[in-house]
């Protein structure tokens, strides 16, 4: 009996949503691994995800017990929290009975054959031109190009021509699940998509991308992946409907109950001490610094690595800093100068609206040719060295000839990569890059083609619209300086299938520098700053904006200045330039005591040089820790942490909740990068607690697989989140520390609670305990009041003597 394509169709959708969609590794977006559980309270969800993927919810006992012999968990919220549930036994005694109560690992799974067999496939037809030999017939989707190239294939018995195999992809669905009822259908395929989750989020992102060049060339479906995989199951006799699909999903929550305690007083731990922090601050008189006009202006991503770099310009002088998102609010795609390369440089949950192409200034025609005709001669050697590497001819040859040659680069770059780093740094001296001589097409233009509808640049509305929108959401109405800088940020990483992890969030995975590039020559044309003072964005006639982009592995900030014709006085240049070298020596020396090195804390060039030997060296596995640590997302001022060691775990956007009188920027910050924000943290929690499961291993030992994502060994599934030297310092610590997110709010709790009834998928992230929310409340004398889950506040009261003078939220990190 012929089955109805739509159902199963709509049974296969609703399966999908137990796998989150995992983003290839040239836009690595962090995203919750768990993201089909987030309609679900987080104790419910990790024990769902536990039963489908075999994964941990909870920190393990030894890094509870790290976090203890630390003094980050306080003894009386541990001992509260204890009492609360009845249990008395010493925390020593709690540890060592989770570490003897920790299950074991399942043996593997009894569909590996299975796996094997499909992930060759899945690897063979999703490549994207790593393969020297492409899998045939792939524009004709999945499962037809399988079915052609099946017979082949040793492992997959009674098939010695396509005709053994269902034709189409409904009869393969017919032939499978003629012996089940529709209502086993579901489970059967949540089974299914859920073996290799890894695999099923690629195809379920791309998929839904259907403007990508590799879906429209080679388009794949789950209904596809589906059919082939019910088809291997089927002909290599694996379980179709295995005995526990019928307990799929699973209802309740049974788990364990240390485990969620020591967590949340973990957590409270850390909330506790911050708010203490955030409120001796507020009680600090401010300083000289902060009265009058700042000497320059410096707009940072909200990442919390800028955290880091922020403080130490503060710290050079009448600086002042604030926190927006990365990408500063310019939904864009950009394509760098002499390429037909788009990338996407805004955050995953927005699309596009604007193309920005790079083109060069007139000034600088002839530095264009110069770099143009060096571009050519790469570009020609390049394909040279390609076609004697491949040619079955010339290959043996030219191995021979050019072993020393290569053998030479390759002890140099082993040996000595800080050497070649500065000869890269002396050839960019000579023939300096496209940033020194293009200028970003603000300007609306005829697009080139309109394959994808997006016009090139912006129209006059767009340009005022987003630079009000930059200056609204951080209440940036007045005090202008006379430099003003957008500060993108990219990291610096030879050899690292993960760079996108370590770049712009915001950016989908890319540097942030052409987005900032963009915002400041918005801001410097005089119709946008008239358009703006007549909305009341106080801009003074003499400010210039200026962008620049933040290297995250050496803190180094480059400014992109046309330096023929500076728009800023060059002695006030210089002066920036020079504080901002001072404020990276000082940033690179309090990185490096988190990175196991022997280098000197009290010489701030070594750790300059060691920062960046780290950023040329293609062996290391562990360039900088990226996001690791993070905790809170504080909304507000930045007079409310300014002089505060955060230690970079905090996600900080400007935002004054007084020149918000309706709530829009608030509710745009709520509903954009807080929950971008919880994407990044639960990736890093769900890859510490359980690496195997959420995570990817160790980079050693990993492998690259067709340009999209990485698989440990040989083969299996495509690994999903972070790998260990991101997440641990060594075998037995961990540098990140796996708590929830806490979210705290400055602005009247009336205006948040607002925005949490207008936006139901935002509140569950807190009443299902998927995030924690402070708010700071200034219609209160700024009292902190605690959001309850299900709905309602709990005010906390000031600390007493005894508490204030606790460890700082900090207290515990390893130095």
């Amino acid at each position: 009996m012929p089955i109805d394509r739509s159902v199963v169709r709509a049974r296969i959708e609703n399966a999908a949503e137990y796998v989150g969609p995992l983003w290839p590794l040239q836009t690595f977006n962090a995203a919750n691994p768990l993201l089909g559980f987030e309609d679900q309270p987080f104790d419910r969800a990790v024990q769902k995800a536990g039963q489908l993927f075999g994964g941990r919810g909870y920190p393990g006992p030894e890094v509870f017990r790290q976090a203890w012999e630390n003094g980050e968990i306080d003894a009386d919220v541990l001992t509260r929290h204890l009492t609360e549930h009845g249990i008395t036994e010493r925390p020593e005694v709690l540890l060592d009975r989770m570490d003897a109560d920790a299950p074991e690992r399942d043996a593997a799974p009894a569909d590996q054959p299975l796996d094997r067999v499909l992930t060759k496939w899945l690897a063979a037809f999703l490549d994207q031109g790593q393969a020297a030999w492409p899998m045939p017939n792939r524009e004709d989707g999945f499962y037809a190009a399988w079915r052609t190239v099946a017979p082949y294939d040793g492992d997959i018995p009674g098939v010695d021509r396509p005709s053994d195999l269902p034709g189409t992809v409904v009869e393969a669905f017919e032939a499978v699940l003629e012996s089940y009822p529709e209502a086993r259908w579901e489970p059967i395929f949540v089974h299914h998509l859920t073996a290799l989750p890894g695999w099923t989020g690629f195809i379920k992102w791309r998929s839904r991308r259907a403007d990508t060049a590799w879906q429209a060339a080679h388009p794949i479906s789950l209904t596809e992946y589906l059919a082939v995989r019910l088809t291997l199951a089927d002909r290599m006799g694996a379980s179709i409907a295995p005995d526990r699909t019928d307990e799929l999903p699973a209802n309740g929550t049974d788990q364990p109950v240390l485990p969620r305690i020591w967590l949340r007083a973990w957590e409270e731990s850390y909330r506790t001490r911050l708010l203490d922090d955030l409120r001796q601050t507020k009680q600090t008189p401010p300083s000289a610094s902060d009265a009058g006009r700042p000497d320059a202006q410096l707009v940072f991503c909200i990442d919390t690595r800028s955290e880091v770099i922020r403080r130490h310009i503060e710290q050079q002088g009448p600086y002042e800093t604030h926190g927006y998102a990365g990408f500063f609010g310019v939904p864009m795609q950009h394509q760098p100068y002499g390429t037909e390369e788009r990338v996407k440089s805004c955050p995953p949950i927005v699309d596009p609206k604007h193309r920005i192409m790079e083109r060069p200034a007139e000034p600088h025609r002839a530095q264009a040719e110069r770099y143009d005709w060096w571009a050519r001669l790469q570009k020609a050697g390049a394909a040279l060295l390609k076609t004697l590497k491949k040619n079955v001819a010339a290959v043996f040859g030219f191995v021979e000839g050019s072993g020393g040659f290569f053998g030479a680069a390759m002890a140099a770059r082993t040996l000595a990569p800080s050497g070649l780093s500065r000869l890269d740094e002396a050839l960019d001296d000579w023939l300096p890059g496209p940033a020194s001589f293009c200028e970003p097409t603000v300007d609306r233009a005829p697009p080139a083609d309109a394959e994808d509808g997006l016009p090139v640049g912006l129209a006059d509305e767009a340009k005022v619209l987003y630079a009000e929108a930059a200056f609204r959401l951080m209440g940036w109405t007045d005090t202008f300086a006379s430099v003003v800088v957008f500060t993108g940020h990219g990291s610096q990483t030879p050899n690292n299938p993960y760079k996108a992890s370590l770049d712009c969030g915001a950016c989908a995975g890319n540097p942030g520098g052409p987005n900032a590039r963009v915002l400041a020559a918005i801001c410097n044309e005089d119709a946008v700053q008239e358009a703006l003072r007549e909305r009341g964005i106080a801009i003074p006639d003499d400010t210039v904006f200026l962008a620049g982009q933040h290297n995250t592995t050496t803190d180094e900030i480059a400014l992109f200045v046309d330096e023929d014709d500076p728009p800023v006085a060059p002695d006030a240049l210089d002066r920036l330039r020079r504080d901002l070298h001072a404020a990276q020596a000082d940033a690179a020396t309090e990185r490096v005591r988190t990175l196991n090195t022997s280098v000197d804390e009290g010489r701030p060039a070594a750790a300059v040089r060691e920062t960046d030997r780290r950023a040329a060296d293609w062996a290391e596995t562990r360039p900088e820790w990226g996001l690791a640590g993070n905790a809170a997302f504080i909304v507000g001022p930045r007079a409310l942490t300014r002089g505060l060691d955060l230690d970079g775990r905090c996600f900080l956007h400007s935002y004054d909740w007084a020149t918000d009188d309706d709530g829009t920027a608030l509710e745009n910050i709520m509903t954009g990068p807080l929950v971008v924000g919880e994407w990044i943290n639960t990736q890093y929690y769900f890859s510490t607690v359980d690496n195997a499961a959420y995570g990817s291993g160790s980079k050693v030992t990993q492998n690259v697989v067709g340009k999209l994502g990485v698989v440990q060994g040989n083969g299996g599934d495509l690994m999903s989140g972070l790998p260990l030297q991101s997440l641990k310092a060594d075998d037995e610590h961990v540098h990140h520390r796996p708590l929830r997110l806490m979210a705290l709010i400055q602005a009247p709790t009336d205006r948040v609670e607002a925005i949490l009834d207008r936006h139901a998928a935002v509140a569950h992230l807190f009443d299902h305990e998927w995030m924690h929310l402070t708010v700071m409340d200034p219609e209160q004398d700024d009292a902190f009041v605690r959001y309850q889950p299900g709905g309602g506040w709990h005010a906390r009261p000031a600390p007493d003597a005894s508490t204030a003078t606790k460890a700082p939220a900090s207290a515990g990190v390893p130095s």
